[in-house]
């Protein structure tokens, strides 16, 4: 199907983007591309350097920060292991209940006190605790955090705030510069391939952060840095770089390109319009978010034909680019 510009091969009732995304045409064909390269000898590992640099470029736009605050990781877990490392011990970190363990398990792995509440509750509970984690949409539901109840009430307190994008950026117009750090995973709703990670962080908050997987590639000069001591990382946030998972990196180049092409507005309101059409015919609440979380059988739904995600017992449905009202039925077919 063609949507937003770009063909996209996505079946129909694929509702499985807070899963996996399925790319646009050209991304797909960016990453053949590079394999076929690398197939046939043709690749060379400096190659790479000038997808890595349209990467961190896309997420920065995506994001309202400049590049140079960004580093490139494989996973969010990892990303964020960057930030809990350098924590003080013991430090206080609050959380939203449920949230997706990539957030909470590095805090916890090290050593620090975490604290869960309601995601409504979020804001209102950030004094007393030094650093606020949090999935700007939640992953199980689609739930969308405060973010301008959480800022003032982490200005208010002085406490530190780390926010996850996945289940966000993509859909979601972001403006997240006042955030100390920022991470997003590229497979789902940025349409990368898996192995494409990000972390943004603030300029005062970089000395509180600490290179836990540092290497050559985090160098002020990469190609300078592949042998012998001393250390001699970069001065911004490519201090904190993982060195690149190439074909990961030649998707994301091309998909957050294409992404930071589209006017974001006009993809929530098309995300969340089907999202919420959803809820409407099914007698519940909208929700304003391009996530969907039903009470229902995934046996029917399955059967509806239907891609989607199990989580806490519920069926997840996601909506995006490429998902149109015929999908809304399908869904709608499986409640019948």
């Amino acid at each position: 199907m063609h949507a937003f510009g770009a063909d996209f091969a996505a079946p129909s009732g694929y509702l499985n983007t807070p899963s996996m995304g399925i790319p646009p045409a050209p991304v797909a064909a960016a990453v053949a591309e590079s394999v076929e390269n690398w197939r046939t000898g043709a690749s060379r590992p400096g190659d790479f350097d000038e997808y890595v640099a349209r990467s961190r470029a896309g997420f920065a736009r995506l994001l309202g920060v400049e590049a140079g605050r960004v580093a490139i990781g494989a996973s969010v877990s990892q990303v964020i292991a960057n930030v809990a490392a350098a924590l003080p011990e013991r430090t206080r970190v609050l959380t939203a209940e449920g949230d997706f363990t990539s957030v909470t398990f590095p805090f916890a792995a090290c050593g620090h006190h975490v604290t869960e509440v309601p995601l409504d509750e979020l804001a209102g509970r950030v004094e007393g605790h030094d650093v606020v984690a949090v999935s700007v949409v939640q992953s199980a539901d689609g739930r969308i955090a405060d973010l301008p109840a959480l800022r003032a009430a982490a200005e208010a307190a002085g406490a530190a705030v780390l926010l996850d994008a996945t289940q966000a950026a993509g859909w979601l117009p972001l403006q997240l510069a006042w955030a100390d750090w920022v991470v997003a995973a590229g497979y789902k709703w940025l349409l990368a391939p898996r192995g494409s990670a990000w972390l943004a962080v603030r300029p005062d908050a970089q000395d509180r952060t600490r290179a836990v997987a540092a290497n050559w590639y985090a160098g002020e000069d990469p190609w300078a840095t592949v042998y012998g001591l001393p250390l001699r990382l970069a001065g911004d946030a490519r201090a904190f770089d993982l060195s690149p998972v190439w074909l990961a990196q030649v998707g994301a180049a091309a998909a957050l390109e294409y992404l930071g092409g589209l006017d974001l507005a006009q993809v929530r309101a098309h995300n969340v319009g089907l999202a919420d059409t959803l809820l409407e015919k099914l007698g519940l609440p909208p929700r304003g978010s391009a996530i969907v979380s039903l009470e229902a059988d995934p046996d029917r739904v399955a059967a509806a034909g239907i891609v989607s995600g199990l989580r806490n017992g519920k069926v997840r449905v996601g909506f995006h680019l490429y998902n149109t009202a015929d999908d809304v039925e399908r869904v709608l077919h499986a409640f019948e």
